[in-house]
């Protein structure tokens, strides 16, 4: 699982590389999936025929993820097959179920970018403008977010002669404000599930980690750690989903 995880300093690790461009990947399979159609007039032809609205919305959204999974599996097995020619050692059961588990993830990270890109060629009826604003919408979370956390809680900090409580509190906060970041919660899942060693995200007080056996973790105990960031990574993909399904079957749709 070190390959998924390390790197030599000349590239990214893998997931790394998956964190960073899978937004792109989401966003160019999506940002002209409905606003096309309608620029070129087969729109409102597919839709003339007894074909429901959201049969098209869920085969574009569902075109989109049986492309992704398809790459990612096939990625994922690269790498297995790399690490079997490299070391020589085939991975362990357990190490298996996690690098299906964690591809599984990133297929869902990249399917929130995925569903707001769908939203965005919804919503829009130029492709450049819905691509414009997926892409605006990847690095406000990836560059500009970061900017204004730090600002945030710069401001927030608290002295070093603080009461530890004070600054327990103030950890929760810095934490719970990068949360809100979907590159956030899937680099905090990928870490937890390739490195079993990681038994906690977040801080913890003194008598949390007393007594405290250090240890890796079974892949379902890895799970029950991540499960917050499982749950925003899905609920993130309904929410956009829920968007695009709500303002496509209220549009009103004409022939040229």
């Amino acid at each position: 699982m070190n390959l998924f995880t390390q790197s030599d300093g000349s590239l990214p690790s893998f997931f790394v590389f998956v964190s960073f461009l899978g937004p792109l990947l989401g966003i160019s399979l999506g940002f002209d999936a409905i606003n096309s159609e309608q620029n070129k007039g087969t729109l409102s032809r597919i839709l003339a025929q007894p074909v429901p609205r959201d049969y098209l919305l869920n085969a574009k959204f569902l075109a989109g993820i049986i492309v992704v999974s398809v790459m990612f599996f096939a990625l994922s097995f690269l790498v297995i097959g790399a690490g079997l020619i490299i070391l020589g050692t085939p991975p362990t059961a357990e190490e298996f179920l996690r690098i299906i588990t964690y591809t599984i993830f990133s297929i869902i990270y990249v399917s929130v970018w995925l569903n707001l890109s769908i939203f965005f060629s919804v919503r829009f009826k130029q492709p450049a403008t819905s691509a414009l604003s997926g892409i605006a919408v990847w690095l406000f979370f990836t560059v500009f977010y970061p900017l204004i956390v730090n600002f945030i809680t710069k401001g927030l900090e608290p002295s070093k002669f603080a009461p530890p409580r004070v600054i327990y509190l103030y950890e929760k906060i810095k934490f719970a404000l990068v949360q809100i970041m979907p590159n956030e919660l899937f680099s905090e899942v990928s870490s937890t599930i390739l490195v079993p060693t990681v038994r906690s995200l977040g801080p913890l007080t003194t008598e949390q980690v007393h007594g405290a056996i250090p240890g890796p973790l079974s892949l379902s105990q890895s799970l029950m750690v991540v499960w917050p960031q499982i749950t925003g990574l899905l609920a993130l993909t309904l929410i956009c989903f829920l968007f695009s399904y709500l303002l496509f079957m209220r549009r009103e749709i004409r022939s040229r």
